[in-house]
Protein backbone atom coordinates (compact mmCIF):
# COMPACT_ATOMS: atom_id res chain seq x y z
CA UNK A 1 0.00 0.00 0.00
CA UNK A 2 1.41 3.37 -1.01
CA UNK A 3 1.81 5.93 1.73
CA UNK A 4 2.07 9.71 1.68
CA UNK A 5 2.99 12.54 4.02
CA UNK A 6 0.38 15.22 4.73
CA UNK A 7 2.08 18.42 5.89
CA UNK A 8 0.58 21.68 7.11
CA UNK A 9 3.03 24.35 6.03
CA UNK A 10 4.32 27.11 8.29
CA UNK A 11 4.02 29.86 5.69
CA UNK A 12 7.65 30.83 6.10
CA UNK A 13 7.46 31.15 9.89
CA UNK A 14 10.35 29.71 11.92
CA UNK A 15 8.53 27.87 14.67
CA UNK A 16 10.25 24.50 15.11
CA UNK A 17 12.17 23.98 18.35
CA UNK A 18 14.00 21.10 19.97
CA UNK A 19 16.70 18.51 19.42
CA UNK A 20 17.20 15.76 16.87
CA UNK A 21 19.84 13.03 16.97
CA UNK A 22 21.54 11.85 13.81
CA UNK A 23 21.55 8.12 12.97
CA UNK A 24 24.43 6.03 11.70
CA UNK A 25 25.28 6.72 8.08
CA UNK A 26 23.23 4.72 5.60
CA UNK A 27 26.08 4.72 3.11
CA UNK A 28 28.46 3.27 5.71
CA UNK A 29 26.12 0.66 7.21
CA UNK A 30 25.32 -0.81 3.78
CA UNK A 31 29.05 -1.18 2.97
CA UNK A 32 29.68 -2.72 6.38
CA UNK A 33 26.98 -5.30 5.64
CA UNK A 34 28.56 -6.06 2.25
CA UNK A 35 31.99 -6.39 3.86
CA UNK A 36 30.71 -9.30 6.00
CA UNK A 37 31.39 -11.50 2.94
CA UNK A 38 35.12 -10.96 3.54
CA UNK A 39 34.98 -12.54 7.01
CA UNK A 40 35.57 -16.10 8.16
CA UNK A 41 33.56 -15.53 11.35
CA UNK A 42 30.42 -13.55 12.14
CA UNK A 43 30.33 -9.75 12.00
CA UNK A 44 28.29 -7.58 14.37
CA UNK A 45 26.95 -4.19 13.35
CA UNK A 46 25.53 -1.89 16.04
CA UNK A 47 23.26 1.17 15.86
CA UNK A 48 21.87 0.08 12.48
CA UNK A 49 19.16 2.51 11.28
CA UNK A 50 15.68 1.12 10.57
CA UNK A 51 15.46 2.21 6.94
CA UNK A 52 14.31 0.54 3.74
CA UNK A 53 17.76 0.34 2.13
CA UNK A 54 19.01 -1.70 5.11
CA UNK A 55 15.99 -3.97 4.73
CA UNK A 56 16.78 -4.50 1.02
CA UNK A 57 20.46 -5.26 1.75
CA UNK A 58 19.37 -7.72 4.44
CA UNK A 59 17.10 -9.46 1.93
CA UNK A 60 19.87 -9.58 -0.67
CA UNK A 61 22.36 -11.18 1.73
CA UNK A 62 19.77 -13.66 3.01
CA UNK A 63 18.87 -14.57 -0.58
CA UNK A 64 22.54 -15.41 -1.12
CA UNK A 65 22.46 -17.70 1.90
CA UNK A 66 23.95 -15.48 4.61
CA UNK A 67 22.68 -15.96 8.16
CA UNK A 68 21.51 -12.70 9.71
CA UNK A 69 20.26 -12.30 13.27
CA UNK A 70 18.68 -9.04 14.35
CA UNK A 71 18.29 -7.79 17.92
CA UNK A 72 16.88 -4.30 17.79
CA UNK A 73 19.50 -2.14 16.14
CA UNK A 74 22.21 -4.82 16.33
CA UNK A 75 22.79 -7.14 13.37
CA UNK A 76 24.98 -10.26 13.39
CA UNK A 77 25.91 -11.52 9.93
CA UNK A 78 27.69 -14.78 9.06
CA UNK A 79 28.54 -15.68 5.49
CA UNK A 80 29.56 -19.33 5.26
CA UNK A 81 31.15 -21.22 2.41
CA UNK A 82 27.87 -22.53 0.98
CA UNK A 83 26.30 -19.41 -0.45
CA UNK A 84 25.08 -18.39 -3.87
CA UNK A 85 27.08 -15.99 -6.02
CA UNK A 86 24.02 -14.82 -7.96
CA UNK A 87 22.34 -11.57 -6.93
CA UNK A 88 18.53 -11.55 -7.03
CA UNK A 89 17.32 -9.41 -9.93
CA UNK A 90 14.22 -7.92 -8.28
CA UNK A 91 16.06 -7.00 -5.09
CA UNK A 92 19.03 -5.57 -6.98
CA UNK A 93 16.66 -3.46 -9.03
CA UNK A 94 15.52 -1.72 -5.83
CA UNK A 95 18.98 -1.04 -4.38
CA UNK A 96 21.77 0.72 -6.25
CA UNK A 97 24.23 -0.24 -3.51
CA UNK A 98 23.79 -3.90 -4.45
CA UNK A 99 26.79 -3.34 -6.74
CA UNK A 100 29.15 -3.29 -3.73
CA UNK A 101 28.36 -6.96 -3.06
CA UNK A 102 29.98 -7.95 -6.34
CA UNK A 103 33.58 -7.26 -5.32
CA UNK A 104 33.58 -9.25 -2.05
CA UNK A 105 31.69 -12.16 -3.70
CA UNK A 106 34.15 -12.27 -6.60
CA UNK A 107 37.19 -12.00 -4.34
CA UNK A 108 36.06 -14.75 -1.96
CA UNK A 109 34.17 -17.22 -4.16
CA UNK A 110 35.77 -16.62 -7.58
CA UNK A 111 32.67 -15.52 -9.48
CA UNK A 112 29.54 -13.40 -9.30
CA UNK A 113 26.39 -13.03 -11.44
CA UNK A 114 24.38 -9.83 -11.18
CA UNK A 115 21.99 -7.53 -13.09
CA UNK A 116 22.53 -3.84 -13.68
CA UNK A 117 21.75 -2.27 -10.29
CA UNK A 118 18.68 -0.08 -9.80
CA UNK A 119 17.87 2.55 -7.18
CA UNK A 120 16.84 6.19 -7.55
CA UNK A 121 16.26 7.57 -11.04
CA UNK A 122 18.70 10.48 -11.02
CA UNK A 123 20.43 10.05 -14.35
CA UNK A 124 22.82 7.63 -15.97
CA UNK A 125 24.99 5.74 -13.51
CA UNK A 126 27.22 3.44 -15.56
CA UNK A 127 29.14 0.57 -13.96
CA UNK A 128 31.96 0.47 -16.53
CA UNK A 129 34.58 1.39 -13.96
CA UNK A 130 33.51 -1.57 -11.78
CA UNK A 131 33.85 -3.97 -14.72
CA UNK A 132 37.19 -2.48 -15.82
CA UNK A 133 38.44 -2.67 -12.25
CA UNK A 134 37.56 -6.37 -11.97
CA UNK A 135 39.42 -7.01 -15.24
CA UNK A 136 42.52 -5.34 -13.77
CA UNK A 137 42.39 -7.95 -11.00
CA UNK A 138 42.55 -10.60 -13.75
CA UNK A 139 38.82 -11.44 -13.89
CA UNK A 140 36.89 -12.22 -17.08
CA UNK A 141 33.73 -10.16 -17.72
CA UNK A 142 30.80 -11.32 -19.84
CA UNK A 143 27.30 -9.91 -20.35
CA UNK A 144 24.34 -11.97 -21.54
CA UNK A 145 20.55 -11.71 -21.15
CA UNK A 146 20.92 -8.42 -19.22
CA UNK A 147 23.11 -10.03 -16.55
CA UNK A 148 26.83 -9.78 -15.90
CA UNK A 149 29.06 -12.75 -15.10
CA UNK A 150 32.47 -12.04 -13.60
CA UNK A 151 34.91 -14.92 -13.11
CA UNK A 152 38.28 -14.85 -11.36
CA UNK A 153 41.28 -16.55 -13.01
CA UNK A 154 42.58 -19.89 -11.77
CA UNK A 155 44.32 -19.26 -8.48
CA UNK A 156 42.15 -16.22 -7.65
CA UNK A 157 42.36 -12.47 -8.15
CA UNK A 158 45.73 -10.77 -8.30
CA UNK A 159 46.66 -7.34 -6.97
CA UNK A 160 46.21 -4.53 -9.48
CA UNK A 161 46.97 -0.90 -10.24
CA UNK A 162 43.71 0.96 -10.81
CA UNK A 163 43.34 4.64 -11.69
CA UNK A 164 39.81 6.03 -11.36
CA UNK A 165 39.18 8.47 -14.23
CA UNK A 166 36.90 10.36 -11.82
CA UNK A 167 36.66 9.86 -8.05
CA UNK A 168 33.88 7.41 -7.21
CA UNK A 169 32.69 6.78 -3.69
CA UNK A 170 31.11 3.36 -4.24
CA UNK A 171 33.77 2.35 -6.76
CA UNK A 172 36.57 3.12 -4.31
CA UNK A 173 34.93 1.06 -1.57
CA UNK A 174 34.16 -1.86 -3.87
CA UNK A 175 37.70 -2.09 -5.28
CA UNK A 176 39.16 -1.65 -1.78
CA UNK A 177 37.12 -4.58 -0.46
CA UNK A 178 37.97 -6.68 -3.54
CA UNK A 179 41.68 -6.06 -3.00
CA UNK A 180 41.52 -7.28 0.62
CA UNK A 181 41.36 -10.90 -0.62
CA UNK A 182 43.37 -10.50 -3.87
CA UNK A 183 46.88 -11.89 -3.88
CA UNK A 184 49.60 -9.26 -3.67
CA UNK A 185 49.50 -5.49 -3.57
CA UNK A 186 46.78 -3.27 -5.05
CA UNK A 187 47.20 0.46 -5.60
CA UNK A 188 44.08 2.61 -6.16
CA UNK A 189 44.67 6.15 -7.45
CA UNK A 190 42.42 9.21 -7.77
CA UNK A 191 40.22 7.68 -5.07
CA UNK A 192 37.18 9.29 -3.49
CA UNK A 193 37.91 10.58 0.03
CA UNK A 194 34.50 10.37 1.73
CA UNK A 195 34.54 9.76 5.52
CA UNK A 196 32.58 6.53 5.03
CA UNK A 197 35.56 5.05 3.13
CA UNK A 198 37.89 5.87 6.03
CA UNK A 199 35.41 4.43 8.52
CA UNK A 200 35.14 1.14 6.62
CA UNK A 201 38.91 0.84 6.17
CA UNK A 202 39.49 1.33 9.91
CA UNK A 203 37.14 -1.53 10.76
CA UNK A 204 38.60 -3.85 8.13
CA UNK A 205 42.12 -3.08 9.37
CA UNK A 206 41.06 -3.82 12.94
CA UNK A 207 39.99 -7.25 11.69
CA UNK A 208 43.17 -8.12 9.80
CA UNK A 209 43.12 -6.14 6.55
CA UNK A 210 46.15 -4.12 5.45
CA UNK A 211 44.82 -0.88 3.99
CA UNK A 212 46.87 2.33 3.93
CA UNK A 213 45.82 5.75 2.69
CA UNK A 214 42.01 5.66 2.98
CA UNK A 215 40.82 9.29 2.96
CA UNK A 216 43.58 10.32 0.53
CA UNK A 217 43.69 10.08 -3.30
CA UNK A 218 45.91 6.95 -3.16
CA UNK A 219 45.01 3.78 -1.28
CA UNK A 220 47.31 0.76 -1.04
CA UNK A 221 46.04 -2.67 -0.01
CA UNK A 222 48.10 -5.76 0.68
CA UNK A 223 45.83 -8.72 0.04
CA UNK A 224 45.60 -11.66 2.40
CA UNK A 225 43.33 -14.28 3.94
CA UNK A 226 39.75 -14.01 5.13
CA UNK A 227 39.27 -11.46 7.90
CA UNK A 228 38.26 -12.28 11.47
CA UNK A 229 36.11 -9.94 13.58
CA UNK A 230 36.54 -12.00 16.77
CA UNK A 231 33.70 -10.19 18.49
CA UNK A 232 34.53 -6.69 17.34
CA UNK A 233 31.45 -4.70 16.28
CA UNK A 234 31.19 -2.14 13.52
CA UNK A 235 29.40 1.06 14.49
CA UNK A 236 29.17 3.32 11.48
CA UNK A 237 29.93 7.02 11.72
CA UNK A 238 27.10 9.62 11.93
CA UNK A 239 25.15 10.26 8.73
CA UNK A 240 26.47 13.53 7.28
CA UNK A 241 23.66 13.73 4.70
CA UNK A 242 21.03 13.41 7.41
CA UNK A 243 22.93 16.04 9.41
CA UNK A 244 22.89 18.41 6.45
CA UNK A 245 19.22 17.74 5.72
CA UNK A 246 18.18 18.67 9.27
CA UNK A 247 20.45 21.70 9.17
CA UNK A 248 18.85 23.08 5.98
CA UNK A 249 15.37 22.37 7.35
CA UNK A 250 16.26 24.16 10.57
CA UNK A 251 17.66 27.16 8.71
CA UNK A 252 14.29 27.66 7.02
CA UNK A 253 11.66 26.76 9.63
CA UNK A 254 13.29 26.45 13.08
CA UNK A 255 13.84 29.10 15.72
CA UNK A 256 15.98 26.93 18.02
CA UNK A 257 17.31 23.57 16.79
CA UNK A 258 20.09 21.32 18.05
CA UNK A 259 21.41 18.51 15.87
CA UNK A 260 23.22 16.02 18.14
CA UNK A 261 25.44 13.01 17.54
CA UNK A 262 26.90 14.40 14.32
CA UNK A 263 30.41 15.15 13.14
CA UNK A 264 30.44 18.86 12.20
CA UNK A 265 33.72 18.42 10.28
CA UNK A 266 31.89 16.23 7.77
CA UNK A 267 29.45 19.04 6.84
CA UNK A 268 31.90 21.92 7.07
CA UNK A 269 31.21 23.15 3.54
CA UNK A 270 27.48 23.34 4.29
CA UNK A 271 27.84 25.13 7.63
CA UNK A 272 30.23 27.60 6.02
CA UNK A 273 27.75 28.32 3.20
CA UNK A 274 24.78 28.70 5.53
CA UNK A 275 26.72 31.00 7.85
CA UNK A 276 27.70 33.13 4.85
CA UNK A 277 24.06 33.32 3.91
CA UNK A 278 23.13 34.60 7.36
CA UNK A 279 21.95 31.50 9.26
CA UNK A 280 22.86 31.76 12.99
CA UNK A 281 24.84 28.52 13.46
CA UNK A 282 26.97 27.50 16.42
CA UNK A 283 29.10 24.35 16.68
CA UNK A 284 29.91 22.67 19.99
CA UNK A 285 31.58 19.25 19.99
CA UNK A 286 29.30 16.75 18.26
CA UNK A 287 26.38 19.18 18.10
CA UNK A 288 25.29 21.92 15.70
CA UNK A 289 22.93 24.59 17.01
CA UNK A 290 20.68 27.08 15.24
CA UNK A 291 19.81 29.78 17.75
CA UNK A 292 17.68 32.89 17.55
CA UNK A 293 16.70 32.19 13.95
CA UNK A 294 13.15 33.55 14.31
CA UNK A 295 14.57 37.03 14.92
CA UNK A 296 15.82 37.04 11.34
CA UNK A 297 12.99 38.34 9.08
CA UNK A 298 11.75 36.32 6.13
CA UNK A 299 13.66 37.12 2.95
CA UNK A 300 16.86 38.10 4.73
CA UNK A 301 19.19 35.26 3.75
CA UNK A 302 21.83 36.09 1.14
CA UNK A 303 22.06 34.12 -2.16
CA UNK A 304 25.03 31.89 -2.86
CA UNK A 305 26.19 29.72 -5.76
CA UNK A 306 26.37 25.94 -5.24
CA UNK A 307 28.62 23.54 -7.14
CA UNK A 308 28.42 19.87 -6.18
CA UNK A 309 31.71 18.03 -5.78
CA UNK A 310 33.12 14.89 -4.21
CA UNK A 311 34.02 15.15 -0.51
CA UNK A 312 35.08 17.47 1.03
CA UNK A 313 33.12 19.53 -1.51
CA UNK A 314 29.37 20.15 -1.49
CA UNK A 315 27.59 16.77 -1.52
CA UNK A 316 25.30 16.06 -4.46
CA UNK A 317 22.91 14.42 -1.97
CA UNK A 318 22.32 17.85 -0.36
CA UNK A 319 21.81 19.72 -3.63
CA UNK A 320 18.00 19.37 -3.70
CA UNK A 321 17.42 20.47 -0.07
CA UNK A 322 19.83 23.38 -0.62
CA UNK A 323 17.92 24.51 -3.71
CA UNK A 324 14.82 24.84 -1.53
CA UNK A 325 16.87 27.03 0.81
CA UNK A 326 17.96 29.24 -2.10
CA UNK A 327 14.31 29.92 -3.04
CA UNK A 328 14.10 31.71 0.32
CA UNK A 329 17.28 33.79 -0.15
CA UNK A 330 17.11 37.26 -1.71
CA UNK A 331 18.73 37.45 -5.14
CA UNK A 332 20.04 35.03 -7.76
CA UNK A 333 21.92 31.82 -7.05
CA UNK A 334 23.40 29.29 -9.47
CA UNK A 335 23.12 25.55 -8.78
CA UNK A 336 25.68 23.50 -10.71
CA UNK A 337 25.09 19.76 -10.37
CA UNK A 338 28.34 18.28 -11.64
CA UNK A 339 27.75 14.58 -10.89
CA UNK A 340 24.28 13.42 -12.04
CA UNK A 341 22.61 14.78 -15.18
CA UNK A 342 19.04 14.03 -14.05
CA UNK A 343 19.25 15.49 -10.60
CA UNK A 344 17.51 18.80 -11.28
CA UNK A 345 14.25 17.29 -12.56
CA UNK A 346 12.53 17.85 -9.20
CA UNK A 347 12.73 21.64 -9.70
CA UNK A 348 9.59 21.52 -11.90
CA UNK A 349 7.59 20.76 -8.75
CA UNK A 350 9.24 23.57 -6.80
CA UNK A 351 8.19 25.92 -9.62
CA UNK A 352 4.61 24.64 -9.22
CA UNK A 353 4.93 25.66 -5.58
CA UNK A 354 5.89 29.19 -6.63
CA UNK A 355 9.68 29.03 -6.88
CA UNK A 356 11.44 31.06 -9.59
CA UNK A 357 13.84 28.50 -11.07
CA UNK A 358 15.16 28.43 -14.63
CA UNK A 359 16.92 25.33 -15.96
CA UNK A 360 19.81 26.29 -18.22
CA UNK A 361 20.87 22.73 -19.09
CA UNK A 362 20.74 19.27 -17.44
CA UNK A 363 23.40 20.33 -14.93
CA UNK A 364 22.70 23.99 -14.16
CA UNK A 365 19.81 25.98 -12.75
CA UNK A 366 19.30 29.60 -11.77
CA UNK A 367 17.29 30.18 -8.60
CA UNK A 368 15.82 33.62 -7.92
CA UNK A 369 14.46 34.48 -4.50
CA UNK A 370 12.85 35.36 -2.23
CA UNK A 371 9.68 33.54 -3.36
CA UNK A 372 6.88 32.43 -1.01
CA UNK A 373 5.97 28.77 -1.60
CA UNK A 374 2.43 27.39 -1.80
CA UNK A 375 1.44 23.87 -0.69
CA UNK A 376 0.91 21.34 -3.47
CA UNK A 377 0.54 17.60 -4.10
CA UNK A 378 3.96 16.24 -4.98
CA UNK A 379 5.41 12.89 -5.92
CA UNK A 380 8.76 12.04 -4.38
CA UNK A 381 11.01 11.24 -7.38
CA UNK A 382 13.99 9.96 -5.36
CA UNK A 383 15.38 9.79 -1.84
CA UNK A 384 17.01 13.23 -1.55
CA UNK A 385 14.48 15.16 -3.65
CA UNK A 386 11.77 13.59 -1.49
CA UNK A 387 13.36 15.06 1.63
CA UNK A 388 13.66 18.39 -0.20
CA UNK A 389 9.90 18.29 -0.82
CA UNK A 390 9.29 17.80 2.91
CA UNK A 391 11.36 20.92 3.57
CA UNK A 392 9.54 22.87 0.85
CA UNK A 393 6.17 21.74 2.23
CA UNK A 394 7.19 22.85 5.73
CA UNK A 395 8.14 26.29 4.39
CA UNK A 396 5.03 26.67 2.21
CA UNK A 397 1.74 28.33 2.99
CA UNK A 398 -1.09 25.79 3.03
CA UNK A 399 -1.18 22.02 2.93
CA UNK A 400 0.98 19.63 0.92
CA UNK A 401 0.67 15.94 0.16
CA UNK A 402 3.88 14.11 -0.73
CA UNK A 403 3.36 10.75 -2.44
CA UNK A 404 5.85 7.88 -2.96
CA UNK A 405 7.31 8.20 0.54
CA UNK A 406 9.01 4.81 0.12
CA UNK A 407 11.87 6.73 -1.46
CA UNK A 408 12.20 8.89 1.66
CA UNK A 409 11.94 5.83 3.93
CA UNK A 410 14.92 4.37 2.08
CA UNK A 411 17.27 6.73 3.88
CA UNK A 412 15.46 8.56 6.70
CA UNK A 413 14.17 6.56 9.67
CA UNK A 414 10.61 7.50 10.71
CA UNK A 415 11.19 11.06 9.53
CA UNK A 416 7.63 12.15 10.33
CA UNK A 417 7.97 11.19 14.02
CA UNK A 418 11.25 13.09 14.36
CA UNK A 419 9.90 16.21 12.67
CA UNK A 420 6.64 16.07 14.61
CA UNK A 421 8.69 16.11 17.84
CA UNK A 422 10.16 19.42 16.66
CA UNK A 423 6.68 20.88 16.13
CA UNK A 424 5.97 20.24 12.44
CA UNK A 425 2.40 19.18 11.65
CA UNK A 426 3.10 16.08 9.54
CA UNK A 427 1.15 12.83 9.25
CA UNK A 428 1.81 9.57 7.43
CA UNK A 429 -1.32 8.62 5.52
CA UNK A 430 -2.58 6.18 2.92
CA UNK A 431 -4.32 9.05 1.20
CA UNK A 432 -2.94 9.76 -2.28
CA UNK A 433 -3.89 12.11 -5.13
Amino acid sequence: MQESFFIKGLGGEKKLRGEVTVNSAKNAVLKGMAASILFEDEVRLSHVPDIEDVHRMTELLEALGANIEKDGREYTIHVGESVSTTLDTKLSDRLRTSIVLTGPLLARFGEVHFPHPGGCVIGARPIDFFLEGFERFGARVSHEDERYHIAAPAGGLKGANIFFRAPTHTGTETMMMTAVLAKGKTVLKNCAMEPEIVDLAKFLNACGAKIVGAGTPTIEIEGGDLLRAEGKAYRALPDRIETGSFLILGALVADELTIRGCNPEHVEVLTDILKSSGVPIQIEGDAIHIRGNAKIPKGSFRPIDIRTHEYPGFATDLQAPMTVFLTQAVGESLVFETIFEGRLNYTDDLVRMGADIAIWDPHRARVKGYTPLIGRTLGSPDLRAGLAFIIAAAVAKGNSLINNVYYIDRGYERIEERLKALGLDIERTTRTE
